[in-house]
């Protein structure tokens, strides 16, 4: 029994594929099958950006600043109000000086050295 058939011709397929080992059509189409895909590392846009060059002391000074009015904020926002809403943002006051004391510390430190 012959299983070839008559209709198909048979074609050089070495032949074939060495035509298009050159084609720029070919390369692309393999590429874009084939290659990983690889993703650009997109930071996110920010509203506000801190400078790279800022010193650290610099930082916690501004920081400590940053601290400050917060928490003037957050006393002047606790004034008016009354009860656990008093208490909960009396809390948030004592929460930054808190945190501003640490940095303060740390401002401190850096200019002992």
């Amino acid at each position: 029994m012959n299983t070839t058939r008559k209709d198909v011709p048979e074609t050089d397929s070495e032949s074939h594929l060495s035509s298009l080992q050159g084609s720029h059509a070919a390369r692309r189409a393999m590429d874009y099958y084939l290659k990983p895909i690889i993703s650009e590392s997109v930071e996110p846009e920010r509203l506000f950006e801190v400078r790279r060059s800022i010193s650290s002391e610099e930082a916690m000074i501004h920081a400590s600043d940053l601290l400050r009015c917060a928490a003037a904020t957050a006393y002047e926002a606790a004034n008016h109000l009354r009860g656990t809403h008093r208490d909960l943002t009396f809390s948030v006051v004592h929460l930054i000086d808190l945190a501003k004391a640490l940095v303060d510390r740390c401002v401190e430190g850096t200019k002992e050295e």
